[in-house]
């Protein structure tokens, strides 16, 4: 599977309590400082965080993920990952168009995110949904690199 670029149909789900150490194994397979079970068992258990799942078929295990924060009428992604065998299938953009309509159901009107300026793929994925770029945080990630903010009225 790595490096197809097939899009497949997606099944997202709301995660559960018991998800939080697949999220964090696929946290450590995608980001070099990863988020452990206990931070994983946080946001599970807080009502303003929205964890979504996506796997290419139900029986499949959970392949990626997505972290979001709501307060008031606004909310930010704090973590967005697809194992690499999984990346440019759709799961990421199945995951954010969930979130989008859950988001909306809500009453929420704008949603944030960062994304690494070098990551032409996500850079592509939220310009594709109508997110613009707002601003930068120099020197956001860990290694230095600069993060673009997004912003998508919902």
């Amino acid at each position: 599977m790595t490096g197809s670029t097939q899009t497949l149909p997606a099944m997202v789900r709301m995660a559960l309590p018991s998800d939080g150490p697949s999220l964090a194994a696929i946290h450590a397979r995608c980001f070099g400082r990863a988020w452990d079970e206990a931070a994983m068992a946080q946001f599970l258990g807080v009502p303003s965080c929205l964890v979504l799942i996506a796997s290419s078929h139900e029986d499949a295990p959970a392949q990626g993920f997505l972290i979001a924060r709501a307060a008031s009428d606004e909310a930010e992604v704090l973590t967005l990952c697809v194992l690499p065998a999984y990346r440019r299938q759709g799961l990421a953009r199945a995951l954010l168009v969930s979130l989008v309509q859950k988001l909306r159901r809500s009453g929420t009107q704008r949603l944030f995110l960062e994304v690494e300026e070098s990551n032409d793929a996500a850079l592509g994925l939220y310009r594709s949904l109508g997110a613009e770029a707002v601003g930068r945080r120099p020197g956001y990630y860990e290694h230095g690199a600069d993060a673009t903010i997004f912003s998508l009225a919902l």
